[in-house]
């Protein structure tokens, strides 16, 4: 993965859980593009129909809270979702993107943001850019390992690349 995104927002409110983010009738898969085609399909039923490669999420609080399943960060990362913003993410939502290469940013940014909004984020400096009403955030940079975890597409490649 570039440290740089750049998408159209998908807006998302308060406390979206796993079962909204993937309905518990696709868990029978793994695979992150079969996910992908429901993600979020109860919330906004257009979103997995209409999700181009690179668009980003941003939600309010509590983005990721309910079960554990892994399931539900493979299927926005197999919508095509570049990264997550939200002002609160729930802890085991938060690891479990970080373990599969998906970048998550915790910023209060909803506000900031409308529908369809252009966002450049670049993860190296820390700056989320709306491009669409030219404002401009700065955010916590990534660690260096976690920074290499994301670009080699999540901690099992990672590990695979560097244990030996």
């Amino acid at each position: 993965m570039r440290m740089q995104s750049k998408g159209r927002v998908w807006k998302f409110g308060n406390n979206i859980n796993t079962d909204e983010i993937i309905p518990a009738k696709y868990l029978v898969t793994s695979d992150e593009k079969e996910l992908g085609r429901h993600c979020l399909e109860d919330v906004n039923p257009e979103f997995p129909g209409r999700v181009k490669k690179g668009d980003i999420i941003v939600a309010g609080e509590n983005f990721g809270c309910g079960s554990s399943r892994e399931h539900a960060a493979l299927a926005i990362k197999g919508a095509g979702i570049s990264c997550v913003i939200a002002k609160s993410f729930a802890r085991i939502f938060l690891r479990n993107c970080i373990n599969i290469g998906l970048p998550i940013i915790e910023k209060d940014i909803f506000r900031f943001c409308k529908e369809n909004n252009l966002l450049s984020i670049d993860f190296k400096k820390g700056i989320i850019e709306n491009l669409s009403q030219k404002k401009k955030f700065t955010m916590d940079k990534f660690p260096q390992f976690i920074q290499e975890i994301i670009q080699n597409g999540g901690l099992m490649k990672w590990v695979k690349k560097n244990i030996r």
